[in-house]
């Protein structure tokens, strides 16, 4: 009778242990579906308007992450590349790694009296844009040879972190790194907290933008694909440095883009964003994958708050890549419809 007893004591014991775990259990549940509907309730991207671009966004996210979808993506091919220049940040009304250059060959003019008197360091030297231009990409490469050459890859890095914590911009006049697009920061987000891994695929220079754009977009260097250099390895008597040779390695721009991505990241993308005929190569390799993917395209429609430009632009030119986004269905942003903010200092 005694060991009835105490088997029924414990028993009791046991059942309200059980019962007591099966209510903290549904407590928990609640908790967290609670979380997910808050977090379901949370705009993720606060400064794009309600229009197609976005909806369309928020929707190929939300299939691509529903594993009862017909469209959903396994987290290890979720891979999306966006180019950079006019992309991610402003390009006019020369590219920034331009400005760069320009002010290097200034600060080494010194050391190169005969620039006075050479084209295009002359030109720079001068200010004189108009002439600048006319040298096209010749005159570019040469400053580009002239001035993120003939150093190691430390040396360069700690010249491009010096020039953008100071250097201003012409005409907005703020340092380069504050004309990042906020929409698009918050688009990088969006799609990491979504478990996709984030690329940038750029025609700038792979160095030049590692030294910046890492801590801006919240990508690592090693995700950040781009035009480069040739390099030369140097033992340096037991302090081994990467030297940058006076000679183009790779170019990343138009049919390029693919070739690098297949190269470095192995995989094709299932979202691709550019903003030129350069990135349409790369929108066409996306779109050719077996999954459901999302080619954005950013067009410049803003005069006001930013620069207003297509197919008749030097700089960013977008004519063929929009005509093959109105007919196969791509996503363009028109900025000055769909964005409510540009740069992230117009939130404050």
């Amino acid at each position: 009778m005694h060991n009835l007893i105490k088997f029924s004591y414990s028993f009791l014991i046991l059942f309200i242990l059980l019962v007591s775990c099966k209510q903290e259990t549904v407590k928990e549940n609640k908790s967290v579906d609670a979380i997910k509907t808050e977090i379901a309730k949370k705009d993720p991207l606060p400064s794009w308007n309600d229009t197609s671009p976005k909806k369309e966004i928020m929707a190929f996210v939300n299939t691509a992450t529903d594993k009862n979808h017909p469209n959903f993506i396994p987290i290890k091919d979720r891979i999306s590349v966006f180019d950079n220049d006019g992309n991610l940040w402003s390009e006019q009304p020369a590219y920034f790694q331009l400005f760069f250059a320009m002010d290097r060959v200034k600060a080494m003019a010194k050391d190169h009296p005969e620039w006075k008197n050479k084209q295009p360091f002359k030109a720079v030297l001068e200010d004189d844009m108009k002439t600048l231009a006319k040298g096209g990409e010749e005159a570019l490469i040469k400053l580009v040879m002239a001035t993120h050459s003939g150093i190691t890859i430390e040396e360069f890095d700690h010249d491009v972190k010096n020039w953008i914590s100071t250097a201003k911009h012409p005409t907005k006049n703020v340092t380069y790194d504050k004309l990042v697009y906020q929409p698009m920061l918050e688009l990088l987000q969006y799609l990491r907290a979504n478990d996709f891994k984030t690329f940038v695929v750029s025609g700038g220079g792979v160095d030049f933008m590692r030294a910046i754009v890492t801590d801006i977009y919240g990508i690592p260097e090693e995700q950040i694909l781009g035009s480069r250099l040739k390099t030369e390895f140097d033992y340096n008597d037991g302090h081994p440095v990467i030297k940058l040779l006076p000679a183009l390695d790779f170019i990343d721009d138009k049919e390029g883009k693919p070739l690098n991505i297949q190269k470095i990241i192995g995989k094709k993308p299932v979202f691709s964003s550019g903003n030129s005929d350069g990135d349409l190569a790369m929108m066409q390799w996306t779109a050719s994958n077996k999954y459901k993917s999302l080619m954005l395209y950013v067009h410049h429609t803003d005069g006001e708050r930013e620069w207003a430009y297509d197919k008749d632009s030097h700089i960013g030119r977008l004519d063929k890549g929009l005509i093959q986004a109105k007919k196969d269905g791509w996503t363009v942003i028109d900025m000055k419809k769909d964005w409510k903010v540009i740069y992230p200092f117009e939130t404050k």
